[in-house]
């Protein structure tokens, strides 16, 4: 995974066409296909240092109107990790979240994910939040923003909760050249860490926010 805040054109063509393969269901025409690819921060297994991933999420149409439904593309080529249960949840809760904020029912909704991580196995929910936003970002066509990154738990309300090691997840954003980074509100400064003297020292901007619309606006172009 390279430290670089943009992945090249030509990967997001190569993941495009993975995720093309992992489909198995009776599909609209590609022309109702919607793409988004959003950043994560993590972790690195077994260490305490962070890192960021990227989610390629792909919606489709189905005309039976069964879903919405979820499909995860887990082959390790390309860079692709597993993911465990909660990672799963927590795109439920995105998925359920994000239908609310556009005012859809998600039925004719086929969404495809894959996680492109350093570690083979990713966990727990705290990218949920991003995959919110880029399921949305996807649907309206609004592009995510290159240098802003996010973490959170969504709930299936839109709320954004707390999550753990955000001062390495920070660290890893500001040596991956982002600019701003979305925290769960209340987490700026805490008895054990100060983000806001972080920021300070990394030269990077950090937000708190609340709900997806709040994270939705500074993450996306919708706002221009």
């Amino acid at each position: 995974m390279s430290a670089t805040r943009k992945i090249p054109h030509r990967l997001i063509l190569f993941l495009s066409a993975i995720l093309l393969c992992a489909q198995v269901l009776p599909l609209w025409s590609a022309d109702s296909r919607r793409f988004a690819t959003v950043p994560a921060l993590g972790v690195r297994a077994g260490e305490q240092t962070g890192v960021v991933h990227y989610v390629v999420l792909q919606i489709d149409k189905d005309p039976r109107e069964v879903g919405p439904t979820i499909q995860f593309n887990q082959i390790h080529l390309g860079g692709g990790s597993r993911v465990s249960e909660d990672w799963k949840e927590g795109v439920a809760h995105a998925v359920t979240a994000a239908t609310r904020a556009l005012g859809e029912d998600g039925r004719e909704w086929v969404i495809t994910i894959k996680n492109r991580s350093y570690n083979a196995l990713t966990e727990g929910m705290s990218s949920s939040s991003a995959i919110a936003v880029g399921i949305m970002a996807a649907w309206r066509g609004d592009d995510i923003k290159p240098d802003v990154a996010l973490t959170g738990v969504i709930l299936p309300n839109g709320q954004i909760e707390s999550v753990g090691a955000l001062l390495i997840k920070v660290e890893a954003a500001a040596r991956a050249q982002f600019k701003t980074v979305l925290v769960p509100r209340g987490q700026l400064d805490k008895a054990d860490w100060e983000l806001s003297q972080l920021g300070t020292r990394w030269n990077i901007k950090i937000i708190e926010v609340a709900t997806l619309e709040e994270a939705y606006t500074l993450m996306t172009t919708s706002g221009r």
